[in-house]
Formats: structure tokens, sequence, C-alpha cells
């Protein structure tokens, strides 16, 4: 797809990621297997490999501009709004009027 996506002139080299939490950010940079990380999955050393490649860039995103925690986490009704407007979301009581 990516190389279809070049004949059009559309270069996609760096895809961002976006995500709430730094030691994971951290992590990813980081070539280095530290101890507490034994645990973690083959997921995450593939990211790492994307992200040393330079085809992906993982950036840091407040927990209140997270809009994926609508589908994740409970939250509190004026976040659920707040999301649910940033998403383009209607209510179906917004349809009626």
């Amino acid at each position: 797809m990516k190389q279809q996506l070049s004949v059009y002139g559309i270069l996609l080299d760096h895809k961002p990621i976006r995500c709430d939490n730094i030691s994971a950010i951290n992590l990813s940079k980081n070539p280095v297997q530290h101890s507490r990380t034994k645990h973690i999955e083959i997921r995450l050393h593939f990211l790492r490999d994307h992200v040393l490649k330079g085809d992906r860039v993982l950036e840091f995103v407040d927990t209140k501009n997270q809009l994926a925690d609508i589908f994740t986490k409970p939250l509190p009704k004026e976040t659920f709004f707040s999301i649910r407007r940033e998403l383009g979301l209607l209510d179906i009581s917004d349809l009626d009027k």
C-alpha cells in the first residue's frame, strides 16, 4: 500500500502513533533490554524495530486529549461528551432537533 501511494505522490515516511505513556515511549527508543522489561511481549520488539528504522514515530499525547479512551475506559460524563464531540459522533437525541 505504501508503494502504491508513493506512485500518487503521497509519502508516508513517519507514521505517528500517539501514546499517553512516557515510559512506553522511552522503552521504544532505547534498544537496551532491562531486567524489568523481560516480560514485555513481541509487540514491543516489533514497534521498537520500526521506531529505530524511522518508519514509526511515537508521540506523547496528554491523557485529557487521548481520544481512544472513549473506547477503553469508563469516563466521567463531561469527558465522554467532550471526546464524543471531538470524534464527530452524534447522540440520537441530537437528530430529533
